[in-house]
């Protein structure tokens, strides 16, 4: 079954265009709150505009030749700081793996996340020593149902290790159980072993018939399609495996029964369902449908005989009956599930293996329990159990437990270096705990009429900062920081970065989702709240001579009195910091060093830490200014500018990519002005230009 789109969830590039040299601006996290709403981004125009750009970001980025990249999603903060995804191609192969985010503002690249670390992505040969009828072959039997479809492309597959050829078989048929299977096996094109496999049917499971009388949208002359989300559609299969189904009508636009004697009720529910997620995303994370592009999606029902199961198939949500053909899988949680997987397919396309398998299929339960507590719907109240309403155990028992995973008798409480190996529904486990432990803390409780009880894994006791503050971060993490590839440990660096960008470094909600994580045993890693750092410091040889100016003024040049251990504002570490301005009279001042920039070097990067306070009143007119710029030669550039707008009384770390001066002897300037009156000051301490 055809992906519409592949996932990704950050933003580079503005459709401004790209200069020779990036500009930067602050994205701190008093002005990087939140996405902009639906309504105020047009998202597939800023995929199109963005794709013209892409061999200028390529070359900015220094990507070896025959490396191309393609535009799979952005989002754009309200800020303006945007998160571009990308996938890539190598001399014309699909690269699996090779998925990247930038994110930038104002033309300054600001941060690069690769999937799994891999820069770069090109193999020394493309020509396999494996025959694709032999690797077609290897991909059929490793399917455990019978083929229907068995087809086979060379690509790059980039795994834990270095990129190797590899053939990307996908294998179609449907499982014993009436599962559909579109199954992916990465066959290595030189040994013919099965590298990783990802099957695009996501499964899942939920509650039937047990949201009472609901309004729902439809059209026309009374059709289950809804216009005002996007065309979401809810067709009847009647028992088929395959093909569209036959959309709903009905003369009097009165639905259902209630009861599976009316075949219009299981319809009612999906499309409810449907409905709900549909405005869940909308008002609360701001996205306008699935894919971010206001087009809706098809739910289909009655799905084979007696299935008991539902599934996203790239595409569309579809249900079956369950036991029996007596308790159809359609409701408020399962809709909110199935299309959930939809929105990682279009943002971070989440592997369904290894860690990433288990983050995959917890985004699905988080967002589904978000939906139903959304809803608030007095006949299935919301909770934090997983298809408790289906009796899929036949013993009343839910088929997850998100306060305490283990329950279940398959699924983890907490990380460790093995849970990877499990299948992703159980893998899940952990992510899923700690989004009880953010949104819940510790201790026994009674939610949506349920008792709930959560202990942490290291014997913490969880303080909560609320369903809404985890839902928010985590969807951020979704959507800005994590690829294909990701693991727990940088679900952990992206959730920590994303609290941070949302609330601010010393949030209580920042530390509140620090410790939930600590709570399921996910390694402390480099960010951390209270002003750690971003995940990704520049590594290297730092050019830059005194780069915390801690021997005064030694080694760069300009205004006297900037470079200063005075200490009406804090220096970041030690004693000495740049304080530009905070004079409150018409002044300007600079400092700058020269630095050489060896040709030898793959990347090269300018960063440093700033503290912006200000007596400005305003919240529209810049008064005070600082710059960072490069000068090269006769040509100055400005890398970014701050203003008195930019108030951030908590030092944030700004990142440049710088390797386009490779070759070359620049100087880096700090530059700051002032008005007459209202001081501004613009702290920057510990600089870095780094190579590697």
């Amino acid at each position: 079954m055809k992906r519409l789109t592949s996932a990704g969830a950050v933003a580079i590039v503005a459709a401004a265009g790209m200069a020779g040299a990036f500009t930067g601006s602050p994205a701190g996290a008093a002005n990087r709150t939140a996405p902009l709403p639906a309504s105020g981004f047009n998202q597939p125009a800023a995929v199109q505009a963005e794709q013209a750009l892409t061999a200028q970001t390529a070359a900015a980025l220094g990507l070896a030749g025959g490396e191309v990249l393609q535009v799979r999603d952005i989002v754009k903060d309200a800020d303006g700081t945007e998160h571009v995804r990308y996938d890539r191609t190598f001399n014309g192969l699909k690269v699996i793996g090779g998925d990247l985010i930038v994110e930038r503002k104002s033309n300054a690249i600001k941060k690069v996340v690769y999937n799994r670390g891999a820069k770069a992505v090109g193999v020394a040969s493309t020509k396999p020593s494996l025959s694709q009828a032999a690797a077609l072959a290897k991909g059929s039997k490793s399917a455990n149902f019978k083929a229907t479809s068995n087809k086979g492309t060379l690509v790059v597959f980039v795994g834990t290790a270095k990129p190797v050829l590899a053939y990307e078989v996908v294998t179609s048929g449907v499982k014993a159980d009436q599962t559909p299977s579109v199954l992916h096996s990465i066959i290595d094109a030189k040994t013919g072993a099965v590298l990783e496999q990802d099957d695009e049917i996501k499964t899942g499971t939920g509650n039937s018939m047990y949201s009472g009388q609901v309004s729902i949208g439809t059209s026309g002359s009374y059709t289950m399609s809804d216009p005002s989300r996007g065309g979401n559609y809810t067709t009847d299969l009647n028992g088929a495996t395959s093909g569209n189904g036959t959309t709903f009508t009905d003369p009097d636009d009165t639905w259902g029964s209630g009861t599976t004697a009316n075949r219009q009720t299981a319809g009612v529910d999906a499309h409810y369902g449907a409905q709900l997620t549909w405005d869940y995303y909308k008002n609360v994370h701001g996205r306008n449908g699935i894919f971010n592009n206001g087009q809706g999606a098809r739910s289909r029902v009655h799905y084979g005989n007696a299935y008991v199961n539902a599934f996203w198939d790239g595409t569309q949500m579809t249900y079956g009956d369950g036991s029996g053909n007596a308790r159809p899988l359609t409701s408020i949680d399962v809709a909110g599930h199935e299309m959930s997987h939809g929105v990682t397919e279009a943002t971070a396309n989440l592997n369904y293996s290894g860690d990433a398998g288990g983050l995959n299929e917890s985004t699905s339960d988080i967002f589904g329990t978000a939906v139903e507590f959304a809803a608030n719907n007095t006949s299935d109240p919301g909770d934090y159990l997983i298809g408790e309403k289906i009796n899929i155990n036949g013993n009343g028992t839910p088929l997850r437990y998100m306060d305490k995973p283990s329950k279940d008798g398959r699924s983890v409480d907490c990380w460790s270096t093995s849970t990877g190996g499990m299948d992703p529904h159980y893998s899940s486990g952990p992510l899923n705990h700690w989004f009880y432990l953010a949104s819940e803390g510790t201790g026994s409780k009674v939610i949506g009429g349920v008792t709930h009880s959560s202990t942490a894994c290291n014997g913490a006791t969880i303080t909560p900062v609320g369903r809404d503050v985890a839902a928010k971060v985590w969807y951020r993490t979704l959507s800005t920081k994590l690829t294909s590839g990701s693991n727990y440990k940088a679900a952990r660096e992206g959730a920590i970065n994303s609290a941070k960008e949302l609330y601010g470094a010393d949030s209580a909600q920042c530390k509140g989702i620090q410790a939930a994580f600590d709570g399921i045993s996910v390694p402390a890693g480099a960010a951390v709240c209270g002003g750690g750092t971003d995940p990704e410091p520049p590594t290297g040889t730092n050019l830059l001579k005194n780069p915390g100016f801690e021997s005064g003024a030694v080694d760069w040049t300009g205004t006297t009195g900037p470079i200063t251990n005075n200490t009406g504002r804090p220096a970041r570490t030690g004693s000495w910091k740049l304080w530009l301005q905070g004079n409150g009279t018409t002044t300007s001042e600079n400092v700058s060093q020269s630095v050489s920039i060896p040709a030898t070097a793959t990347s090269a990067t300018l960063s440093f830490w700033i503290r912006i306070d200000t007596a400005e009143t305003t919240s529209s007119t810049v008064y005070d200014t600082a710059k960072v710029q490069i000068v090269d030669g006769g040509t100055t550039t400005t890398l970014a500018t701050y203003s008195n707008l930019n108030k951030n009384t908590t030092y944030t770390q700004k990142t440049f990519n710088v390797t386009a001066y490779k070759g070359k002897t620049i100087s880096v300037k700090f530059l700051g002005n002032e008005d007459s009156s209202l001081q501004t000051s613009f702290v920057i301490d510990d600089t870095s230009l780094a190579t590697s």
